[in-house]
């Protein structure tokens, strides 16, 4: 993963594009306009929903 990957361009709280590394730990922010720290964390890939192939009877006319 890039260490761009991990970097959020505005704040969850309040919207604001201000936001710094945060000391505490990697991957956490600190947002100068609402005072608020967070983290930004990757959970992994989600597996795509298998699409049904099966077709309708209105499908078919």
């Amino acid at each position: 993963m890039s260490s761009r990957a991990g970097t959020p361009f505005h704040c969850p709280f309040c919207g604001e594009t201000d936001l710094w590394p945060h000391e505490a730990t990697h991957g956490s922010w600190e947002c100068r306009a609402c005072l608020r720290a967070f983290q930004v964390k990757s959970l992994g890939q989600i597996s795509r929903p298998e699409i049904s192939r099966t077709v309708t009877k209105e499908a078919q006319a």
